[in-house]
């Protein structure tokens, strides 16, 4: 098992973050699906203002390259990118088109 935590802001409006954590209440069956069929065994969201936080644990089966083309291949993870992206803004340092950024582990216990 392999640990990975990714980081990405939302919009700073109080309502569209609302918005946003309603959404993540009921997420949409074929994302769930779409995320255990990458290799994800465990995947959690935390928010702290307009900053989210994501882990996830990932299988040997996993690769972001792989969970890519599969997204971008999936018409519904595409409709529902598209819509997270209506909350959701780049941090500063992302590439054009890049959204959740691959944090470096800076320290274990």
């Amino acid at each position: 098992m392999k640990r990975y935590c990714l980081t990405l802001d939302l919009i700073d409006d109080e309502k569209l973050i609302n918005e946003y954590k309603q959404y993540h209440l009921d997420v949409w069956p074929e994302i769930k699906e779409s995320i255990r069929n990458a290799g994800v065994d465990d995947l959690q969201i935390y928010l702290l203002g307009n900053r989210l936080f994501m882990i996830m644990e990932v299988n040997e089966d996993f690769s972001f390259e792989k969970k890519n083309q599969a997204d971008l291949a999936n018409p519904k993870v595409q409709e529902w990118e598209t819509l997270m992206w209506t909350y959701q803004q780049a941090l500063p340092q992302a590439k054009p088109g890049e959204k959740w950024i691959l944090m470096d582990q800076i320290f274990k216990l």
